[in-house]
């Protein structure tokens, strides 16, 4: 049984971009070294440079229109699912944001959400058609090139 199209699962990927951009120019203002600052900024903007990559992989894909009680319901649901269940959410436990004090526990931070993303596309794959696969595999590679990005980055600062 499918429970998703490809198509909402790249509207999942989008809106967690999005909240990954919005954490790291959250970061970008922790930060005290003009270094990490700058290593953070561009992390959100690589962030959204993805966030339009997914918007133009959207765009050839034929649309998930589902039924509604009133205009905009779908939407709203998967923004706040997104929002508060999923990888990035938008609103980070206070635990969570706690740890991040400098630069090292912020690459930390974002390293197991980028995981947490290649986890959850790993899984979210099983529930779409096998003909969809494609789209899913390029979301699992860009969150893969994410993380090693960043475990990357991470040498530097130490």
């Amino acid at each position: 049984m499918n429970v998703f199209t490809a198509s909402e699962i790249v509207e999942f990927a989008e809106r967690i971009h999005e909240n990954g951009a919005n954490f790291y120019r959250y970061t970008v203002q922790l930060m005290q070294n003009q270094d990490a600052k700058d290593l953070f900024a561009e992390l959100a903007e690589e962030e959204m440079k993805y966030h339009e990559k997914l918007e133009k992989i959207f765009a050839g894909m034929e649309p998930f229109i589902p039924a509604e009680t009133y205009a905009g319901e779908y939407d709203q649901y998967l923004r706040n699912y997104i929002d508060n269940n999923v990888v990035f959410t938008r609103h980070a436990s206070d635990a969570d944001m706690a740890a991040v004090k400098n630069a090292c526990s912020a690459i930390d931070f974002a390293a197991r959400r980028e995981l947490d993303s290649i986890c959850f596309y790993e899984s979210v794959k099983r529930i779409v058609p096998k003909a969809q696969h494609e789209v899913i595999d390029r979301l699992i590679a860009e969150e893969r090139d994410h993380f090693v990005q960043l475990m990357k980055l991470r040498q530097c600062v130490l």
